[in-house]
């Protein structure tokens, strides 16, 4: 929070919380007394309408999320066109956003980037989704879930290779952490650390590599350090070696070697 934000809060009419229940816990910490109502997903376009008519008549209010910067997967973009629609002023009060705080961190090309928001959990969208991650010349930033964040490794790995990523969880929080690698290395890791926090995934662009041809992939194969492996253990390495994707190799041997 800062200084102008909570003086804003202070001074407002009312403030339309995303959920005044957990709204509640920083208006005490910073003993804001304003008034609050709910304004989420599900009541925005009836509410927007009631505090549009607030404002015309000359009152100011708010506009908070639970987490973060409003309406940045968030609601409220409906409230905001329908007040820049009759001709009231919106003025924005920065304030804490995880993609852009994870990209200060990351380490990660930072003049050019994608914000992809949560990516569909099924069907043609998601892999629609992945794959212009895997044709992105940009960094790709995305949110996920600690419940779906390993599917969602494995699906990168299958479709990016083995491109650059960061992850930050916890943003802000006690907790904060930042884990960096390529995509397998982060598999690894969640392998023996359980995933907490909601995160930020952040995609690099592709290193620069000679052309990798069938040959060299299955020369590779054949060395005796990935003999012994599994078919799909076996892929995944040489993928990571060769900075390709996992399934381009796993169809290479398929089809060459095993």
């Amino acid at each position: 929070m800062t200084y102008r934000a909570v003086e804003t809060l202070k001074n407002v009419d009312w403030i339309a919380a995303e959920d005044t229940r957990v709204s509640a816990r920083l208006m005490e910490h910073f003993d804001i007394k304003t008034a609050m109502f709910a304004c989420h997903d599900h009541n925005e376009a009836k509410v927007a309408e009631q505090m549009l008519s607030r404002l015309q008549a000359g009152e100011s209010g708010a506009l908070i999320s639970d987490a973060g910067t409003p309406l940045i997967n968030d609601p409220g973009y409906r409230l905001v066109r329908k007040i820049r629609e009759a001709g009231l002023d919106v003025v924005p009060i920065p304030g804490a956003c995880s993609p852009i705080a994870a990209l200060c961190a990351s380490g990660l090309p930072t003049d050019q980037f994608m914000y992809m928001g949560f990516l569909p959990r099924t069907g043609r969208s998601r892999l629609q989704q992945l794959q212009s991650i895997a044709d992105a010349s940009i960094t790709c930033v995305f949110l996920e879930s600690p419940k779906r964040i390993v599917k969602t490794l494995e699906s990168l790995l299958d479709m990016v290779g083995e491109k650059e990523i960061c992850i930050g969880r916890e943003l802000t929080k006690m907790h904060e952490q930042f884990l960096f690698g390529t995509v397998s290395e982060l598999l690894d890791y969640f392998e023996t650390h359980h995933p907490r926090g909601e995160m930020v995934v952040m995609v690099g662009v592709s290193q620069a590599v000679i052309e990798v041809s069938d040959t060299m992939i299955v020369n590779v194969a054949k060395s005796s350090e990935y003999i012994d492996l599994s078919p799909s253990a076996r892929a995944r390495a040489v993928a990571q070696r060769l900075h390709v994707k996992r399934s381009y190799v796993y169809d290479v041997l398929m089809r060459e070697v095993l």
